[in-house]
């Protein structure tokens, strides 16, 4: 085995082999199960202990379908970067699973690793520290063509953010027909809900380390179920004066908690006015409610997911 992962021969390694195999457009290419990533807090200088953990991913499952997009938003600190350089495996995982193309990938390393990196990429939330300034553009635009052919998972984390309105169209737009052309999958980071819902086939939420709800862009933007997605909802700004003023608006109590010790239970229940006894012992699974249906059935890890009405009492309002 010669030191790029390749045989006596030059032959593929089996890894090679499944990886290049295609998926059918809507069949999962990636696939996530209860991925852990825990930072370890230490006490002492020469003899460290570790005294607990920073629980930045805690459980995340997801699957990300062949030729679409899924975005991902939350508060900043829930883990969403995080779970990007985990998926790279930049940061190797404290626990869960990874699979690509039905191949477990959370775990390599060497020749093995660099064939999954062929395939799967990514674009950093910070350019400046992405970018190396010693070289010159084209030399930066070539070198990862020449390295890798093009990708077919890319991973954008926060690719737009700094950019203004109008380039930020340029952008979208370009990624948009780069997927028709070459059916790529996009995990697509971002605190801007209206691009998240323009560029989006689905939407996952996230809050203090975990998935709180899933579902495509009408189910989570017209029919929201979990608490926390309608809060997040609520402050999007309104560009009309009339219907700003007009709006029912959720401000949420109280601060977000470490995630070194986070809440029992429901993660949520310290800001949430449905919060109950139960909420406080009981995790709740992220599935489908039971007793909801139509675009309300989907993913939301809520023990009282339902959409909001017209005139519920939420607490605190502006």
């Amino acid at each position: 085995m010669t030191a790029d992962g390749a045989g006596p021969t030059g032959a593929a390694v089996p890894e090679e082999a499944a990886f290049a195999q295609e998926v059918p457009r809507g069949e999962p290419i990636l696939e996530v199960r209860d991925l852990v990533k825990h930072f370890p807090l230490t006490r002492g200088v020469l003899f460290k202990k570790q005294v607990g953990a920073v629980k930045a991913v805690d459980g995340v499952s997801f699957d990300l379908m062949q030729g679409e997009t899924l975005g991902i938003v939350g508060e900043s600190g829930c883990g969403k970067s995080t779970l990007a350089k985990v998926l790279m495996n930049l940061e190797p995982a404290t626990g869960g699973s990874v699979r690509y193309k039905g191949e477990e990938i959370s775990r390599l390393s060497g020749g093995a690793l660099k064939a999954v990196r062929r395939n799967i990429q990514m674009v950093f939330q910070d350019p400046y520290t992405s970018l190396n300034p010693r070289m010159t553009v084209g030399d930066i635009i070539g070198e990862p063509f020449e390295i890798h052919p093009e990708p077919e998972i890319i991973i954008c984390d926060e690719p737009v953010s700094a950019l203004d309105v109008s380039v930020q169209a340029q952008v979208i737009n370009l990624l948009e027909q780069l997927q028709g052309e070459f059916n790529l999958s996009y995990m697509f980071i971002a605190h801007d809900l209206s691009i998240v819902r323009h560029i989006s086939d689905r939407v996952g939420v996230m809050y203090l380390g975990k998935m709180v709800e899933i579902g495509s862009d009408e189910q989570i933007y017209d029919h929201a179920t979990h608490p926390y997605t309608q809060a997040l909802l609520s402050a999007v700004p309104v560009p009309d004066p009339t219907a700003r003023e007009s709006r029912d608006r959720i401000v949420l109590t109280g601060d977000v908690p470490s995630p070194a010790n986070p809440p029992s239970g429901c993660r949520f229940r310290t800001r949430c006015w449905k919060a109950q006894e139960r909420c406080a012992v009981e995790v709740p699974p992220l599935a489908p409610p039971g007793w909801l249906s139509g675009p309300a059935f989907h993913d939301s890890a809520c023990h009282f997911a339902a959409e909001r009405e017209s005139g519920e009492d939420v607490g605190s309002r502006p």
